[in-house]
């Protein structure tokens, strides 16, 4: 409780007569401590290591000293790819259940529409009903419609853009889709550039600065940031470009390699796992110099661009470190899913607009699976697929009243986990209803005894679909089953992470039990059984796992 001193002339009359523990001066007051801010941080795209706590050799030293001061997880998982994943990080519910069951695209059916449903309640929704001023700044990404947009859905204030991808440098479309989502937004209206040194990770923190700034005193606040860095394309300042000019010559090959080591050391990995390699990618060594050339400015601007978000992090973190809010702040940071394995410029949603080098306004680029398999090192695949380097990302929480510093947790916590967790820690309930509507009830498990030290482990299974694909964790079991094949894999994800070692056949009663259970948890998420039917509704396309 905070103690408040005011002076006894002016509220005497406010008391009691008889009072007998009126001093000569002033009297004192207790009430409520102020509820903790929370600032939840994501990033797009990102690989399991790529942060310098991760084992990453780009200069991440802000996210770093997050790590030092808070707590990492060694499993953490995602939806595996943009949409759906901010659908459950949003609303603590399956993308199935609250409308992301593909992407942001209406198919006609319910779990499908492609924006958020009513019964779902998202972060801006929750936490405004709990007192809270909200805010967000950056990748939507849930509903085209302007009844779907953030302010619409409990955010008092947003920056940022709608669809999937934007460039850093302009407001030029990027995917072939409605005209609103070409744009950049302030709140429900276009904003347009009106400045030439313009870089979109840049004004997200600035925007979010401001809204913090303009925050009531006696309110807590909410700030969802979600980052478009470092999702395609390839855009990135010169000055943070020249960082790591050379850097990557070695090629991934070796990177991969490098990067599995400080991992090993760091305590993220067991010594004897395997290293995921992609058979279907070259060696670094079979290019030309030209090639070589080519594919290290690649990424060399992916690691600018994650440079220079956790410069921006730093700033963000500075800001409320200054003005003495940080103490009482959670901060979470995640990413949305594994490393981007396609090709940008094959991509039939895409605008092609390359104009210009690698890393300027004019280019259309991505780094591909040849250095995403650096960035999810040492973890099996990509974005977009069911094994661990599509559903495995970073994970760091720093909240007021914990206990120890620097820890690495076990984890096997999912996105669906982290409302019923903020709740926890804030003290805030969830609504059974809202605006009339009666909720869905939140499917994740608050991970809070787990941060606390307590021996805990979720009650119910993760579950996972997307495009057919479908993936379950029991503990340190998970089953996996890749679409059309769909036939179920299984792994001992303790001795195994890499997925490396199929031993479903030696194990078929406990196959049948997780695929019973998945069945089983799909009914009740409105999951439908993908087709080709179901596939011809999109002009999306997975690349081979």
């Amino acid at each position: 409780m905070n103690v408040i001193r005011i002076p006894v002339l002016g509220v005497l009359m406010l008391l009691c007569f008889g009072c007998k523990n009126i001093v000569k001066d002033q009297i004192e007051i207790s009430q409520p401590e102020k509820k903790p801010n929370i600032v939840l941080i994501m990033a797009d795209d990102m690989g399991f290591s790529d942060l310098g706590n991760y084992g990453s050799e780009i200069n991440t030293p802000s996210l770093d000293r997050l790590a030092s001061e808070g707590t990492r997880l060694m499993r953490f998982y995602t939806n595996t790819i943009c949409a759906p994943s901010r659908a459950s990080l949003l609303t603590g519910q399956y993308p199935h259940k609250a409308g992301i069951g593909f992407f942001n695209e209406d198919f006609g059916m319910p779990g499908y529409e492609g924006y958020l449903n009513k019964e779902s309640l998202t972060l801006g929704e929750v936490f405004k009903s709990g007192g809270y001023s909200t805010y967000m700044s950056g990748k939507w990404h849930v509903g085209n419609d302007k009844a779907h947009w953030p302010l619409q859905r409990g955010f008092d204030n947003f920056f940022g853009f709608l669809d999937g991808g934007a460039s850093y440098f302009d407001t030029k479309p990027l995917l072939k889709g409605p005209p609103s989502t070409a744009f950049l937004y302030e709140g429900n209206e276009v904003y347009t550039i009106d400045k030439e040194d313009f870089y979109l990770t840049d004004e997200l923190t600035n925007r979010a600065i401001n809204f913090v700034k303009n925050t009531p005193q006696e309110k807590p606040f909410f700030l969802y940031m979600a980052y478009n860095a470092p999702h395609w394309p390839l855009h990135a300042k010169p000055e943070d470009i020249a960082k790591y000019k050379g850097k990557y010559d070695a090629g991934w090959d070796e990177l991969r390699k490098l990067r599995f080591e400080n991992i090993k050391k760091l305590g993220l990995v067991d010594q004897n796992w395997d290293l995921f390699k992609d058979t279907l990618l070259p060696s670094w060594e079979s290019l030309s110099a030209q090639e070589k050339s080519d594919w290290s400015l690649k990424m060399e601007v992916y690691a600018a661009m994650v440079d220079n978000l956790d410069q921006n992090i730093g700033k963000l973190l500075n800001y409320l470190g200054t003005t003495g809010q940080l103490d009482n702040t959670i901060v979470v940071f995640l990413s949305d899913n594994g490393a981007e394995n396609m090709d940008v410029g094959k991509m039939p949603f895409t605008v092609h607009r390359n104009e210009g080098p690698v890393g300027t306004a004019g280019s259309m680029e991505a780094y591909s699976k040849n250095w995403a398999q650096v960035s999810n090192s040492p973890l099996r695949s990509y974005k977009s697929s069911p094994y661990e380097g599509g559903t495995a990302t970073p994970f760091i929480i720093r909240y007021p009243g914990q206990q120890g510093a620097g820890k690495i947790l076990k984890g096997g916590t999912h996105m669906v986990d982290i409302m019923p967790t903020l709740l926890s820690i804030a003290n805030v309930e969830y609504p059974k209803s809202y605006n009339g509507i009666q909720t869905n009830v939140l499917a994740g498990e608050s991970f809070l005894p787990l941060l606390q030290g307590d021996d805990w482990n979720r009650e119910q299974p993760i579950c996972f679909e997307w495009f057919g694909d479908r993936a379950i964790w029991m503990g340190d079991l998970k089953a996996v089953s890749v679409y059309p094949g769909n036939k179920w894999e299984l792994y001992d994800l303790a001795v195994d992470r890499t997925e490396s070692k199929n031993i479903a056949d030696s194990q078929p009663e406990m196959v049948a039990k997780m695929a019973a259970l998945h069945t089983e948890w799909a009914n009740a998420n409105g999951v439908i059984e993908w087709s080709d039917a179901m596939s011809n509704k999109t002009q999306f396309r997975k690349s081979p796992h």
